[in-house]
């Protein structure tokens, strides 16, 4: 199982850190957590690659999704599931492990296995993300 179910939800950290506010803290954090990640799991520097990627293309991944509303930054990503949410952090996480596991192999010669684990770690990844914002779901004030 844990050879293709490889679930990397730190993504949320990257997708749900506030729309607007400074970028650079985001991708020092992107780079902390991600060379966290590589230390613990002896890994590299793959983590940090693919975090500080997903951090960099957040921008344009949030356009794609939401349009106008990210350009009038009312994007909430904790809010309630709806299409675009779910068109973000579907392309995110694949993105992500896209990213991730290209530079784990770094074979062109064994991209059919990059995809079968990059779409099978995407898919778990994805339901531990929505497991994730149901159970810490912001309040109504």
């Amino acid at each position: 199982m844990f050879g293709y179910l490889n679930p990397y939800p730190y993504v949320l950290f990257i997708l749900l850190y506030p729309v607007n506010s400074n970028k650079s803290v985001l991708l020092l954090g992107s780079f902390a957590m991600g060379i966290l990640l590589d230390m613990f799991c002896n890994s590299g520097g793959i983590h940090t690659m693919a975090s500080l990627v997903l951090a960099y293309i957040r921008p344009s991944l949030f356009k794609f999704a939401f349009g106008l509303s990210y350009e009038y930054q009312t994007v909430k990503i904790a809010d309630k599931i709806s299409p675009e949410r779910i068109t973000l952090l579907l392309l995110a996480i694949f993105i992500h492990h896209f990213t991730l596991f290209f530079f784990e192999y770094f074979r062109f010669d064994l991209l059919f296995t990059i995809l079968t684990r990059t779409l099978f770690s995407t898919i778990f990844t994805f339901t531990i993300c929505l497991l994730i914002l149901y159970i810490i779901k912001p309040s109504k004030r």
